[in-house]
């Protein structure tokens, strides 16, 4: 049975390389441009994303279609190595430097942010949490544990909220509500401290039977 951090680590890596898979599109549709600065919108005058300033992102190439190509490799690899290859040995390091390849190179700002976070995450998989253990009760550790597959859908579910959820909102029924936006954004990230946490619970558990 897979560790529950690994679940979430796979689930999310791959929606954050799907993200900067997005962007390096924009990007590319641009063409042969030099972008207008360091950060810019990946799709700018697009009415879907619009109502995410464009979706921006940041490149040290000065060129759109080169850095494109860039961030969908990047992104790509990314997913690919969260997916497949998140519990080796080093693998924290790679997800870490993948993340910062994709800030650089247009996988947008808030991928490449969540990617580094779940760089740090990988190194808790399949870890002995032999302090935990060794100096809290088993019972302290049940609700959390239980907890954690409810925690885990309703991460995904807001995650999907903030993206393409929003997007949809504002483009078909005309939903552009900064405030709401701001709401789906700190829901989306506390969901995920909160599914974190109680997969380490539900790990810390499951090493104990």
């Amino acid at each position: 049975m897979k560790s529950a951090t690994r679940v979430t680590l796979l689930t999310f890596g791959v929606l954050m390389g799907l993200a900067g898979i997005e962007h390096g599109i924009g990007e590319i549709l641009q063409g042969s441009i030099a972008p207008s600065g360091l950060i810019f919108p990946s799709w700018p005058g697009s009415a879907f994303f619009s109502i995410v300033g464009g979706e921006p992102a940041m490149t040290i190439v000065p060129n759109l279609l080169v850095t494109g190509i860039l961030a969908i490799l990047f992104s790509s690899a990314f997913a690919v190595w969260a997916c497949l290859f998140a519990a080796r040995k080093n693998a924290a390091r790679v997800l870490i430097l993948l993340s910062g390849a994709m800030l650089l190179v247009g996988g947008g700002i808030f991928p490449p942010i969540i990617g580094f976070m779940l760089g740090i995450l990988a190194t808790r998989i399949n870890a002995p949490f032999k302090w935990r253990r060794a100096h809290s009760s088993a019972t302290l550790w049940h609700l959390p544990a239980n907890i954690w597959p409810w925690a885990f859908g309703v991460c995904v579910i807001a995650w999907l909220l903030l993206f393409p959820g929003i997007n949809i909102l504002g483009y078909f029924f005309g939903v552009n509500n900064p405030p709401y936006t701001v709401m789906v954004i700190l829901f989306a990230l506390a969901s995920l401290l909160v599914t974190v946490f109680t997969g380490f619970a539900q790990d810390i558990e499951r090493m104990e039977k």
